[in-house]
């Protein structure tokens, strides 16, 4: 499957995105960090969002040992989401002018191409697929999924802070108190188990 480099990277990448994540929320919750406290189910999701569009797609569409058509829309996608990544930064903490909008239309976007890609390489997923294409395909489902469930948490969250995002007061992270976030954590918290279970399960197949 993977190459052992790809798998310990990715094994060596997760422990130091956790390590990060925890000091993450420590700037937020103890610290009081711009952009509001922060919930564990949101910082969860933040972790995961984070890993596998930032870390886990770019390096699998490097790996040699994954088909070419993967590798391509992984690829495109990630230098995709790099590029949000970067304008996301300098919105929120240089401008301080991010609007969860512009999120969600990235988003939508990332999906079209995904799709796109998967349609471009039809023809490897319409004949006899290989344990490793089932592995590919099974990724990019799980990016597909990822990203409609962001879609829907931007939604959510946009609506509960009444657009409140911009500015020196922005609110930018759903907190474990207020009630407002309470329907948001508790979905969070549901997709979390399923969302992991996936990723966790498709690093382990694909290092085998």
């Amino acid at each position: 499957m993977l190459s052992s480099h790809t798998s310990v990277l990715l094994a060596l990448l997760a422990v130091l995105c956790a390590v990060a994540a925890g000091g993450f929320r420590h700037a937020q919750n103890v610290k009081g960090s711009r952009g509001g406290r922060i919930s564990g189910p949101k910082l969860a999701w933040l972790f995961f969002a984070v890993f596998l569009w930032f870390l886990v797609c770019p390096l699998v569409a490097l790996d040699t040992a994954v088909p070419k058509e993967a590798r391509g829309v992984l690829g495109a996608f990630a230098a995709f989401m790099w590029l949000r990544g970067a304008a996301e930064l300098y919105l929120l903490y240089g401008v301080k002018r991010w609007r969860p909008p512009y999120g969600v239309a990235h988003d939508v976007a990332c999906i079209v191409l995904v799709l796109g890609g998967l349609f471009w390489g039809r023809a490897r997923w319409l004949g006899e697929l290989e344990p490793m294409d089932v592995w590919a395909l099974a990724v990019l489902g799980l990016v597909l999924v990822s990203l409609v469930v962001e879609v829907a948490y931007a939604a959510l969250f946009f609506h509960a802070v009444e657009g409140r995002t911009t500015g020196e007061d922005g609110i930018w992270f759903a907190d474990e108190e207020q009630a407002r976030f309470r329907r948001i954590n508790r979905l969070t918290l549901a997709l979390n188990v399923p969302l992991y279970a996936g990723l966790v399960g498709l690093l382990v197949v694909g290092a085998w």
